[in-house]
């Protein structure tokens, strides 16, 4: 395997585009005659806002946008910027406004990445350069800009919308990285499967061009197959290449899993006293019995997951040697208690389907519309308040159209989800009814 140096930057860094020739996706904004594409290439650039997904092309699309209109770019994270980093670029931005004007290229570029994590008072401070035009504010948000950009800085900005990248727009990014990239294109590649590379990303192009990365570095020898096989293997070590180390962490720990789950107390107490005997942290002992009670008793006894989520706060309190009480509490409750993974298996139903289709949309009537921009859009319209209905339930798809119809959710036989089958019987007959 052809050592890579390491100031070469990653695969994702090396292929953003520099103009929108190269930009894939998006293309109901960036498409001829489309609206971004047209303020682009007026030169006319206002505030705007881009709300999408990770990875699907916002800050390369801020960047095209101020080398098209070639205008000087300053780039602030809402992770580490306060109010000072804020006024210092606005300070600059109107320092320069003479040389600005004479060299008629407009006002600079700000962009905010997550910008939906600046606080109101540095929200405020954009507010008056935005709207004298000292700047050009571009935010890019994974979150909903109706809820967190102040309204006054909102209403001076235009939203974007940005769609996951599609399968059609995926390939062609893994082709022209193969193609074009300096390190890739050297290398003897065969791009066999595309599948799972596709399922990883989630139309992410930033986690698709990283697997491939992976990929391709994790191979022995040349000539690199691609395909579903060597993805699923290569990233799973490298999404675990870790080590705890020793039979304390593993073997201890599983034994201990396991007897919680077979509803042998005495084992559980046993196998506890061994890990703190052998000086294992007691936070994670702590954790594995939350993720246990959620996992293997689930809706057979909803308190167990009380319980656990108590003991964890309470040994994070006390410490040892008195959280070994709690702790024992915590893990013969668990054992005792009547068990149930349908939760378990619910979430881990529904994700497959997640990953099958990642881009089903949300029906918009299931879509709040607390503003007026989203209320436009068709949010909100349709849905049924299910307190206005008879026995407080509103019969209606809740699903997105592609999964209509779909259980992920069957109660086990046990006491308490029995309860719950018997009210889901007579709400939902047709998927959960006796002849069902």
């Amino acid at each position: 395997m052809e050592p890579r140096t390491t100031l070469l930057p990653p695969l994702p860094e090396r292929m953003r585009p520099t103009s929108l020739e190269g930009y894939a996706g998006q293309k109901h904004l960036v498409g001829k005659g489309c609206v971004l594409r047209n303020m682009i290439e007026s030169g006319n650039l206002s505030s705007f806002i881009l709300w999408g997904p990770p990875g699907t092309g916002k800050t390369t699309l801020a960047r095209i946008v101020a080398n098209s209109a070639e205008r000087e770019f300053y780039t602030l994270s809402a992770v580490s910027a306060g109010v000072k980093d804020v006024r210092d670029v606005i300070d600059k931005a109107k320092a320069d406004r003479t040389s600005v004007f004479a060299t008629g290229k407009g006002a600079p570029v700000l962009f905010i990445d997550e910008i939906h994590r600046f606080n109101k008072a540095q929200q405020d401070a954009l507010l008056g350069a935005v709207e004298e035009g000292i700047i050009v504010l571009i935010g890019a948000t994974t979150e909903n800009p109706s809820f967190e950009v102040i309204n006054p800085l909102l209403s001076r900005c235009q939203v974007f919308i940005l769609k996951s990248l599609d399968a059609e727009d995926l390939l062609g990014l893994l082709q022209h990285a193969l193609q074009t990239d300096e390190v890739l294109s050297r290398k003897n590649i065969k791009l066999q499967e595309t599948e799972a590379l596709m399922r990883f990303s989630g139309g992410d192009a930033r986690k698709l061009l990283n697997a491939l990365e992976i990929v391709v570095d994790a191979s022995p020898s040349e000539p690199i197959v691609i395909d579903n096989k060597s993805v699923g293997l290569y990233l799973q070590e490298n999404v675990a290449r870790y080590d705890k180390g020793g039979e304390m962490h593993y073997d201890v720990i599983s034994a201990f899993i396991k007897s919680v789950r077979g509803s042998d107390p005495n084992a559980a107490v046993y196998y506890l006293a061994r890990m703190l005997d052998g000086g294992e942290d007691p936070l994670f002992i702590a954790r594995r019995l939350c993720i246990l009670a959620a996992e293997d008793i689930g809706l057979a006894n909803p308190n167990a997951l009380l319980l656990a989520d108590s003991c964890f706060r309470i040994v994070n309190s006390i410490g040892m040697p008195e959280a070994r009480i709690p702790l024992s509490e915590t893990a013969i409750y668990l054992a005792s208690s009547p068990k149930s993974n349908s939760a378990y298996m619910a979430i881990d139903t529904a994700l497959a389907a997640v990953k099958e289709k990642p881009e089903a949309s949300v029906p918009l009537y299931l879509r709040n519309a607390p503003t007026e921009f989203m209320a436009k859009i068709g949010y909100a319209d349709g849905y049924k308040y299910a307190h206005d209905y008879p026995g407080h339930f509103a019969d209606l798809e809740f699903m997105p159209d592609e999964y209509a119809g779909r259980v992920f959710y069957s109660p086990a036989d046990n006491k308490h989800e029995a309860t719950l089958k018997s009210y889901l019987e007579a709400c939902w007959p047709k998927y959960y009814g006796t002849k069902n």
